[in-house]
């Protein structure tokens, strides 16, 4: 039993854009949408459509600024696209939304700062679409066979060395030998990550110094600086964010922020036999 399975298990039911989904499990499939009344708001001098209308589930949307759609495969191909071209688009992963781009794309990591208004000093996770993909980005010849795959997909971001092997620009996070890794437990933005063909760029939806968003409600200001919004309803797991922890030491472990799974992260990662590492405080 992985992570994940743990986190689900304690989860309630939902009801996510009229449609019943467990959001941990990722999303479901819905059937045809019919959003009215689209609207023009200007947010910080962006025109930005904040509602789209179609008639069909065909996908035939109009591409724009802002758009809001659900977060249904059936509309991640507008994600991927975006992701290729450049864009930023908000997702929501298995805790929180997200602002997501290509890893590999200095222009898009660098919008995502200015979105956020956030210092280029401060690092960037990557979330890729499978564990099977980690070791394209990161070193993990150190760690336990079974580690991963028992840590993830789950609300967990493991701190892992780049190691020379990694395709990573070298503009990501520039500096810092180490990069956080994320595997949501959440379908969804999977599809878009193995779509692009690369690694999305992942931070928290919201501005530097505000709270994170559950809902898209939350970070409705900064809609108009996203080709897409993708909406996935109210997340569950409440603010504390993903579990970071740092795994670059062989044997050892650091957490770096508890989030919403320290208790479930520690008890698999000390099955693994290892052991935590102490601080130059403790």
């Amino acid at each position: 039993m992985n992570l994940s399975t743990r986190i689900t298990e304690k989860l309630p039911f939902l009801e996510v854009l009229g449609s019943p989904v467990f959001s941990s499990r990722g999303v479901s499939r819905l059937g045809c949408v019919h959003l009215k009344q689209p609207s023009l708001r200007t947010f910080s001098g962006v025109r930005a459509k904040t509602v789209a209308s179609f008639d069909s589930c065909d996908g035939a949307l109009k591409d724009g600024t802002g758009v809001v759609l659900p977060s249904a495969k059936e509309f991640a191909e507008q994600a991927i696209q975006s992701i290729k071209s450049g864009k930023v688009i908000a997702v929501p992963t298995d805790t929180l939304y997200g602002f997501a781009c290509d890893a590999c794309s200095r222009e898009a990591v660098n919008r995502i700062y200015e979105i956020k208004g956030r210092k280029l000093t401060s690092p960037l996770a990557i979330c890729v679409g499978d564990v099977s993909e980690i070791n394209r980005f990161a070193f993990t010849n150190h760690l336990p066979d079974t580690l991963l795959d028992a840590l993830l997909p789950g609300p967990v971001t493991l701190v892992l060395r780049r190691g020379e092997a990694s395709i990573l620009e070298k503009s990501l996070n520039p500096g810092i030998d180490s990069i956080g890794v994320r595997v949501p437990d959440s379908d969804f933005i999977r599809i878009i990550a193995r779509g692009s063909g690369s690694a999305l760029a992942l931070t928290s939806a919201n501005l530097t110094g505000h709270r994170s968003s559950v809902c898209i409600k939350d970070f409705e200001s900064l809609w108009g600086h996203c080709a897409y919004v993708y909406d996935g309803g109210e997340l569950p797991m409440g603010r504390a964010g993903s579990t970071i922890v740092d795994l670059t030491s062989p044997g050892k472990y650091k957490i770096i922020r508890p989030g919403s799974a320290r208790e479930e992260t520690i008890e698999i990662l000390k099955k693994h036999f290892l052991v935590e590492e102490k601080t130059d405080n403790s």
